[in-house]
């Protein structure tokens, strides 16, 4: 028997699983000993105090004399269970609606305190914070962290310490003031953004924290050990609140908006003179129904001072995911999060959600034919009329979130020589999300399910391609034994989609999908068909804790009906994922380093006929030296692998495998003047494919108040195989034509940020973005599993392929077969696009805030496929651009 080089790959591949699954065994065997050592609670007696202290930075009320001090922090990093370079102490008072916290933060040196000036949430400089909470279900709990400079943080913290949402904005105040002995932090939390019961005495959880910035040391109240299974059951805890009862808020926010936007003028399109303006109103709220259920609803709102999306150039069939970025959606996120396979093992579904919430409000669906002579205008969103959210946390541990929506009938105006009528892009939509999670003993068991419906109004024939009806629901669960640090978790979760043949055809021969491939003999197309169901799972086995070795097992599966993108994001159904991980961490400085971490992980893909299609080895190491600079990287070897989706609906095809590396450096980002920078390396095997991206930051603090970051990234794309187009022609089988491309991206990222004071602040961000790419070697596929790449393509040769510039289309003669005579246009392209925001916040009462906004948009193509910067830059400059100036006024009261 032969052994050729694809068998000593194999063999290679089998070698690279089969070590790390056998260690991950043996240490599965070893890892006996439970979590760490037992460690006493800390407790804080508070009093009440009948005097509110004034919220100056300053020890001088008399009632602070109520309490005594809380101290003895421990260090936590970057050496655990030491004594901290510098004392911390703090006191906590109550009244009938408020909690009163003062933090003295001792410095021998008060002229080294960092007072970096920042808004809200960027946590930056020397800083301390109290964590509350106030539940006592040691699973969530509320943080509220001050920093030198009189800037706040706020995070609602849930998961047990392992989710922190920083879009929770709670209306409390702060001072801070700097003297001899270091620095003074006092606080007042309302209690009407706390959450609690109704109890005679009670008992709330409580950590404090410190960060002295010029050391990167940071310091705690009660010693949590490093690498512990979730950190909130272990906080210590707060007696003494007597007699408080719940308070149920009713908080507004109405706004109101003027907008003026200037753009280039099109001669004869009546929706393009050049300018538009608008004024606008809407609602914001928030109602406590009761004292663990709040009520958060919009009515219209506005999203005009959210920065913009990034650019970029997707040549995939996928689409491209993008964070959410408006308020709204973005606060309290995490209860109505689903992600069906989010495991620790590497694979290609880390971003796949049930809900995404970027589908609401999203660009319309329709794409207009307009004939010759007619424009249109197209709202560029769907308006939303109204959401709403209830969500919150019982008592008994029962998490509940409901989110309710509904989109606009959305139509454009059509303009043909003046007469003009109105035609739906976006039908009118109900989106509809249910998340509940009940906790069992404290969250080490959890148990939750969901539920998600989109229900579209479609009135226009144009859009019967969309479903009519969306459903999903999914359960989850999760046990950890011996003080959490061994894991058992799982779900499943089901859809089902309605709608016309057209729908669901166009479902079943989707990207996610792809059924009409004719090599795959277990699913089909039936266009005769009003709906598609699918189901999906995924259960992980692991062990996390402080010690050094830990480790993840995980598979997998999805029905190749499995669809959920009506309102959630997924890219991938029809496979089988099995992975394992193994880490090891140093947490404690040794030699150079502060710590160190390395990790190894394996990762298979199988479709549901039982094919395997690819194989993966992965390892990463990360390491921060004790002057603080970071270094990290990873190595990924790619078998042999089979693509169901490179054809787009074609047949598999069996692609060479590849070597893929990255390395990323940092310096001490506690300087005035940082630096990063990373290159990725990726090599195909047989010459397949060569990519290289290059990216630096550099990031400069000239003043406490100024920070001013600059942020390039180029990389060269050279593939082989990059698809072009289907051809199908009458009695002839299909065409698969692709080309090799050498693609070029280029794009700066600008950032300053000038703190006036922590309520006044000027953000500007600014992004370039340049791409080109040329094709050549234009071929078609012949055998996409032979045995020898090369032969499972041709490469059309000068005597079959010719050119017409006029037309930019390539006309086929194939020497084969003279009557199969084909064309396609050129596709080199030029994508140059200039993005910016300006935007100048002033919360000028406490939750009420006065926005100023410039956005400036700029986009032009070209088909030359050449990348030259400086030529490119000069076109995208040269044209007009798309100002959009805005004004929004918001005011927050409560009753």
């Amino acid at each position: 028997m032969s052994f050729n080089i694809n068998n000593r790959q194999n063999y290679r591949l089998m070698k690279y699983k089969i070590v790390p699954m056998i260690v991950g065994l043996l240490l599965v065997h070893l890892f006996t000993n439970s979590f760490s050592q037992n460690i006493d609670k800390k407790v804080f007696q508070t009093a009440f105090t009948k005097k509110a202290p004034e919220i100056d930075g300053l020890l001088n009320d008399s009632c602070w004399n109520n309490v005594e001090w809380g101290n003895d922090f421990i260090q936590t990093r970057p050496y655990e269970n030491k004594p901290p370079s510098e004392k911390t102490a703090f006191k906590i008072l109550y009244d009938d609606n408020n909690l009163y916290v003062f933090i003295r933060a001792y410095d021998s040196e008060p002229e080294k305190i960092s007072r970096r000036m920042s808004r809200r949430d960027n946590f930056d400089g020397d800083m301390v914070g109290i964590i509350i909470d106030s539940y006592y279900d040691q699973q969530t709990a509320f943080s509220f962290t001050a920093m030198a400079s009189g800037a706040k943080g706020d995070e609602a913290v849930t998961q047990d310490g392992n989710n922190w949402d920083e879009s929770w904005n709670p209306v409390w105040y702060l001072k801070t003031t700097i003297d001899r002995e270091g620095w003074c932090a006092e606080m007042r939390i309302p209690l009407s953004q706390l959450r609690f019961g109704k109890k005679t005495e009670h008992i709330w959880g409580i950590q404090l924290i410190r960060h002295i910035f010029r050391f990167e040391e940071r310091s705690i109240w009660q010693f949590i050990p490093k690498g512990s299974p979730g950190e909130v059951h272990l906080y210590g805890e707060l007696h003494g609140i007597r007699g408080i009862k719940p308070k149920r808020q009713i908080e507004l926010l109405p706004y109101m908006v003027a907008r003026m936007e200037r753009f280039q003028k099109e001669e004869g399109n009546p929706f393009l003179d050049g300018k538009k303006s608008s004024i606008s109103a809407g609602l914001d709220g928030k109602i406590a129904i009761t004292n663990d259920l709040t009520l958060d609803f919009s009515i219209n709102p506005d999203f005009g001072q959210v920065e913009a999306d990034p650019s970029e150039v997707n040549l995939t069939a996928f689409e491209t995911y993008f964070s959410e970025r408006r308020p709204f959606f973005v606060e309290g996120k995490n209860i109505y999060q689903f992600r069906p396979s989010r495991t620790i093992v590497i694979h290609n579904m880390q971003a796949d959600n049930l809900f995404y919430s970027r589908r609401i409000g999203r660009y319309p669906h329709n794409f207009l034919e307009l004939a010759d002579g007619e424009y249109a205008e197209v709202p560029e969103a769907t308006t939303i009329l109204g959401a709403l959210k209830l969500s919150g946390k019982t008592k008994n541990g029962l998490s509940i979130g409901v989110l309710e929506s509904v989109t606009a009938n959305e139509k454009a105006v059509i303009n043909n020589a003046g007469t003009r009528r109105k035609e739906s892009v976006e039908p009118l939509t109900n989106y509809f999300v249910g998340r509940i999670q009940q906790d069992f003993d404290k969250g080490e068991t959890t148990l939750g399910g969901i539920v998600t419906a989109v229900n579209r109004d479609i009135t226009n024939p144009a859009l019967n391609y969309l479903p009519k009806e969306a459903y999903t629901g999914g359960i989850d669960f999760s046990h950890s034994w011996k003080e959490r640090t061994w894991y058992f978790t799982g779900n499943a979760e089901f859809s089902i989609v309605k709608g016309k043949e057209e729908a669901i055809t166009g479902l079943q021969r989707s990207s996610a999908r792809y059924f009409q491939r004719p090599d795959a003999d277990y699913v089909s197309v039936d266009s005769s068909l009003t709906s598609l169901t699918g189901y999906g799972g995924t259960f992980k086995f692991g062990r996390y804790s402080d010690k050094k070795l830990q480790f993840e097992t995980s598979i997998t599966l999805r029905s190749p009906g499995l669809e959920f993108n009506d309102i959630g994001f997924m890219r991938y159904s029809d496979v089988i994922h099995h992975g394992s991980w193994l880490a090891y961490y140093i947490r404690d400085p040794f030699s150079i380093f502060n710590n160190f971490y390395l990790n190894t992980n394996y990762w298979m893909y199988w479709n549901f006929s039982g094919k395997r299609l690819s194989t993966f080895t992965n390892t990463n190491f990360n390491a921060q030296f004790k002057n603080r600079w970071r270094i990290n990287g990873n190595f990924t070897r790619i078998g042999e692998n089979i693509s169901t989706n490179l054809l787009r609906g074609g047949p598999s095809f069996t692609l060479p495998g590849g070597l893929e590396m990255n390395l990323n450096v940092s310096t001490d980002q506690s300087k005035r003047l940082s630096l990063y920078g990373g290159n990725y390396q990726g090599i195909g095997d047989l010459k397949s494919y060569r990519e290289q991206a290059y990216w630096m930051g550099v990031n400069f603090r000239p003043m406490n108040a100024l920070s001013v970051s600059f942020n390039p990234e180029y990389s060269i794309s050279e593939r082989v195989l990059q698809y072009v187009e289907t051809i199908q022609q009458v009695n002839e089988p299909a065409r698969y034509i692709f080309a090799g491309i050498e693609q070029k991206t280029l794009s700066f990222t600008f950032r300053l940020n000038y703190t006036f004071t922590p309520e006044l602040s000027l953000e500007y961000y600014g992004q370039p973005f340049v791409s080109a790419g040329k094709y050549s070697e234009f071929k078609h596929i012949l055998e996409p599993d032979a045995d020898k790449f090369k032969d499972r393509y041709h490469s059309f040769l000068n005597s079959e392929i010719s050119y017409d510039a006029e037309k930019r289309s390539y006309t086929i003669t194939e020497n084969s077969s003279g009557s199969s005579i084909y064309s396609f246009d050129n596709p080199d392209y030029n994508f140059r696009q200039f993005r910016s925001n300006l935007v100048v916040r002033w919360e000028y009462l406490p939750g009420s805030t006065l926005f100023l906004v410039w956005s400036q948009g700029r986009t032009s193509t070209a088909t030359n496929g050449t990348f030259s910067y400086g030529n490119d830059m000069s076109d995208l400059f040269g044209i007009d651009p798309h100002n959009v100036f805005l004004v929004k006024l918001s005011y927050w009261f409560s009753l």
